[in-house]
């Protein structure tokens, strides 16, 4: 008997007849013999809608107050599962985060996973029961509190679940039929990858793809899970994610030169104009910013006026932590010697991405060539070993990334399907 770890999405139950359709889906793999547990989001964009009622309410929300409502809505959706599966004659029982074991640090609305005890759960896939937890949130310890663990949540409460209980495998569900070579929303001729490397994974999830989460794909990759990625609307295969070093002896994948292009429309440019071109000025800024816990993604430093002896310094960070950069940089304005400081939430980032791009030559000409022939500009460039990064005018990015996909041969022979979901 194989224990088998699933995760849904908002849009695979996003209302009544959903659920249904996801619990016969689960009743169907618990018939075949396997022990389930699944790990499943809030309804639709339920998560959204409460950010907007707390917004409503107050501006500013108190963080352990703003978790205990969010993690509501994981806990509608998984009562309202297990309830479906019972109605089609099997035994399902729901657990919240705390119920089932997920301990994470006290910090709200970003908690990390430090531990899993999932002593309830195993005792009810003893008891033949399929096992529903809610994504999304744990229990912190430390302050007693329930915590949620950010976007994208509930992918990485089902790895580590996987994780937890040496399941043989982790299946994430979604709205498209696996891994795409771009955003299918984006790209219209993106195409399904049958397997990705999880460090082709890791950087196109860092790159702005939506399919799954980065903390998931590190988790997964930290603790040897595989991961299975498909939709919930058919039975196709979808997109395996693997450890190329774990693969049994005999089994080497070639690894395609490109496995895709990533967009990203979440960060802001800012720029730190006249900074003194002296030694330690760069670290001094950074550590301000770092303050701020704003996480720093690229960075670009221009060539130093000779006639004034100042540089200007360029980086992105997410725009959620955009104002406090500016903020705490323009505090410390008098310390460091800076001029003035610009702000730019108008910019995109695209991403390529593949294994191979360690051995293959004339990828970055090509990368410039298709955009310089597409009209796009580039304003910051930087590169991985696996990656390669450009940002560019925030209503250009998605031309970009069309140019890109179709010079590196990456056009499926058809359009990709996208069976629900707002992308909200």
């Amino acid at each position: 008997m194989s224990l088998i770890v699933q995760k849904y999405g908002g849009s695979s139950v996003a209302d009544a007849e959903s659920i249904k359709r996801v619990a016969k889906r689960i009743v169907e793999t618990r018939k075949a013999g396997n022990d389930v547990v699944v790990a499943v989001s809030a309804m639709g964009d339920t998560t959204d809608e409460l950010m907007d009622l707390a917004d409503e309410v107050t501006p500013i929300q108190a963080p352990r107050e703003l978790d205990m409502l969010l993690s509501s809505g994981e806990r509608i959706s998984m009562a309202l599962l297990a309830m479906a599966i019972k109605a089609l004659g099997h035994d399902a029982r729901s657990f919240t985060g705390s119920q089932a074991g997920m301990i994470t640090d006290s910090t709200h609305g970003a908690a990390r996973i430090v531990d899993v005890t999932p002593v309830r759960l195993r005792e009810a896939l003893d008891e033949g029961a399929v096992v529903i937890v809610a994504g999304f949130q744990g229990f912190s310890r430390e302050s007693r509190d329930i915590t949620t663990l950010g976007r994208g949540g509930s992918d990485t409460t089902a790895v580590a679940l996987a994780a937890a209980l040496d399941a043989d495998v982790c299946e994430i569900y979604t709205d498209v039929d696996g891994v795409f070579t771009s955003d299918p929303r984006v790209v219209k001729r993106a195409h399904k990858l049958d397997r990705i490397t999880s460090e082709e994974m890791l950087e196109l999830a860092g790159s702005g793809a939506k399919v799954l989460h980065i903390r998931a794909v590190e988790y997964a990759r930290r603790h040897g899970v595989t991961l299975h990625v498909r939709s919930s609307f058919n039975n196709s295969e979808g997109t395996i994610v693997y450890d190329p070093e774990r693969l049994p002896e005999g089994e080497a994948v070639e690894e395609s030169v490109i496995a895709g292009v990533a967009v990203d429309l979440s960060q802001v440019k800012i720029t730190v104009v006249g900074v003194p071109d002296v030694p330690g000025a760069a670290a001094k800024i950074f550590k301000i910013v770092a303050g701020t816990n704003a996480n720093v993604d690229m960075i670009v430093q221009n060539v130093s006026a000779a006639a004034t002896g100042r540089t200007d310094i360029s980086f992105t960070v997410p725009k959620s932590d955009g104002e406090k950069a500016v903020q705490a940089l323009s505090a410390a304005q008098e310390t460091l010697g800076f001029q003035s400081l610009q702000y730019d939430d108008q910019i995109g980032k695209l991403s390529l991405v593949g294994a191979a791009m360690r051995s293959a030559a004339g990828i970055s000409a090509r990368l410039f060539e298709a955009l310089y022939e597409a009209g796009i500009n580039i304003e910051m460039i930087s590169t991985s070993e696996i990656r390669i990064s450009v940002v560019t005018r925030a209503d250009s990015v998605n031309a970009a990334a069309r140019a890109v996909h179709t010079a590196f041969d990456l056009d499926g022979d058809d359009d990709a399907v996208v069976y629900a979901g707002t992308g909200r």
